[in-house]
């Protein structure tokens, strides 16, 4: 049994992982097993749909701003003492959810637990990638994989569960014993390094303006499409203020003498990849996991249960690939594995472009399987590769900083893959409302035999109107189905765009090779300093 030997104690690989992947687990699934109960909960606080929808907007702004801070909070508190800290608040705040009495506590209760929830994704990945010895970093990377991208699928499956077998509050109540035995795990198993990095000034102005990014941002994706986007003005001012923010924190990381996040990681050409395709496979997933549930309930009358339920086979097919998925790896080219694994996601979206409103629960089923073996190929060497070439002492800031990057992408997918769809509706709308005309021969024909159904139980005039709402809501139906498909012909084609990109890894000798330079380029450095 391998051991991770610290200061003070040893622990067992398996207890460390154990210890850091509870938590971390649990943090993902409360990312999405909302999504699902945002209905129901909307209705117990007698609050619309928009109003409701703070309660995900606010999880996501505190979860991506404190993602991007763990780095220097970790230094800051120390591993263990800043596990234990956040994950407390994380269960404080799942408490809070569960016994709110109004929709702003809720609101609160998100709040808080988005902040203790959001450093668990970056530091339990440097923790991992730290502890494990190189020829194991495949095992890490699946055990990492089944924390953050299996559970974060899960969830519309487990919140459809409970929202139809029990009340909705226990979404958030399994989240109390979970935390409390995680902060006990933590105590015993997790140990500060022997290293540590000497704390410098705070950056609170890149504090401040990461702040205020993130959160003008997501107000301004919450509630574009409410407003018309751009045609409201206080949305287009927002929007400004959001870019000017973003434009600030960017300069004042890159020239700060210690800055909150150090932004020249990018450098790394595997970072820089793996930072944009990481997000990427984020984009093509939670698109699914958003717009499969809304496509089922609205359109197909689904449950919320049946339409977790069509998305629990892709949770199957990701369980299995997290066993072969290491063998696989120490066999082939990462970088053909990558790309594979972004042709299976390709297909599976490229599956929904061919939605009409008499599929069967199956058709769905089937690409679900495809996707789960798509998000596994592309998400575990991707995360082995894109921390792989930095030094440990910059692991935990990469995986903040890369962690920032796809909890962005989760939030802004969110937003406009749904605006996309409304969007396309109406574009389609506009051509299809042509053919209701009394100039049309088929509209004639399915208007008088409409109206003859309808006179049966009504009067002449009364049947001629319903018969119109009838066939009016039918061209809805048919606008809204054709823009599912156009938003996911979109998606398989970035998919497919992104398989070339997998090839720009440095994998094996091009790696050793690289990092021989740099060390032989810093001694060469080093040197003249001293001269």
């Amino acid at each position: 049994m391998e051991k991770v030997i610290y200061k003070h104690h040893p622990a067992p690989l398996w207890l460390v992982a154990l210890s850091i992947l509870l938590p971390t687990s649990f943090a993902c699934l409360a990312t999405s097993a909302t999504n699902v109960a945002i209905p129901h909960i909307s209705g117990y606080f007698g609050s619309t749909i928009d109003e409701a929808n703070w309660i995900i907007t606010s999880y996501m702004i505190a979860n991506s701003c404190l993602i991007l801070m763990s780095g220097w909070l970790e230094n800051l508190l120390g591993r263990k003492r800043f596990l234990k800290i956040f994950i407390g608040i994380f269960t404080v705040g799942s408490l809070i959810c569960a016994m709110a009495p109004n929709l702003n506590l809720m609101v609160l209760g998100r709040l808080i637990q988005g902040i203790g929830g959001g450093p668990m994704t970056p530091v339990s990945q440097a923790i991992l990638l730290a502890a494990f010895p190189p020829d194991k970093k495949g095992i890490a990377m699946s055990l990492y994989g089944i924390a953050v991208m299996v559970f974060a699928i899960l969830g519309p499956t487990f919140g459809g569960f409970i929202v139809d077998n029990a009340d909705w509050q226990w979404i958030y109540l399994v989240n109390v014993p979970v935390g409390i035995l995680s902060v006990a795990m933590v105590h015993a198993n997790i140990e500060d390094p022997d290293t540590k990095r000497k704390a410098g000034k705070t950056d609170y102005w890149g504090m401040i303006s990461l702040v205020l990014w993130l959160l003008s941002m997501q107000v301004v994706l919450d509630k574009g499409q409410q407003y018309n986007w751009f045609d409201c003005a206080w949305i287009s001012w927002l929007a400004g203020f959001s870019v000017c923010a973003f434009v600030f924190f960017v300069i004042r990381e890159l020239e700060s003498h210690s800055p909150l996040i150090n932004l020249r990681l990018f450098k790394d050409r595997n970072f820089l990849i793996g930072t944009i395709l990481s997000p990427s496979i984020n984009m093509l997933v939670f698109s699914s996991i958003v717009l499969i549930p809304q496509f089922l309930q609205n359109m197909m009358g689904y449950t919320a249960i049946l339409s977790g339920y069509a998305l629990a086979p892709r949770i199957i097919s990701c369980v299995l690939m997290m066993i072969v998925i290491n063998p696989l790896m120490k066999i082939f080219d990462n970088r053909i594995l990558i790309a594979i694994g972004f042709f299976f996601l390709g297909v599976s979206i490229l599956f929904f472009a061919n939605l009409n409103l008499s599929v069967s629960f199956i058709y769905i089923a089937i690409p679900q399987v495809l996707m789960g073996v798509g998000v596994i190929m592309t998400f575990i060497p991707v995360s082995a590769l894109v921390l792989g070439t930095l030094p440990k002492a910059d692991l935990t800031n990469g995986a903040s900083l890369h962690n920032l990057c796809k909890s962005t992408m989760t939030a802004i997918v969110a937003s406009v893959a749904s605006t996309l769809v409304a969007r396309h509706a109406q574009i389609h709308q506009v051509y299809l409302v042509e053919n209701l005309s009394n100039f049309n021969l088929v509209f004639q024909q399915k208007m008088s035999a409409l109206i003859s159904t309808f006179m049966s139980n009504a009067s002449s005039s009364y049947a001629a109107v319903k018969a119109n709402s009838y066939l009016y809501r039918s061209l809805l139906t048919q606008s809204r189905l054709m823009a599912y498909v156009d938003v996911f012909e979109l998606f398989a084609l970035i998919a497919f765009c992104l398989i070339p990109l997998a090839f720009l890894f440095r994998t094996g000798n091009q790696t050793k090779k690289h990092c021989v330079v740099e060390k032989f380029t810093e001694h060469r450095h080093d040197e003249t300093v001293k001269y």
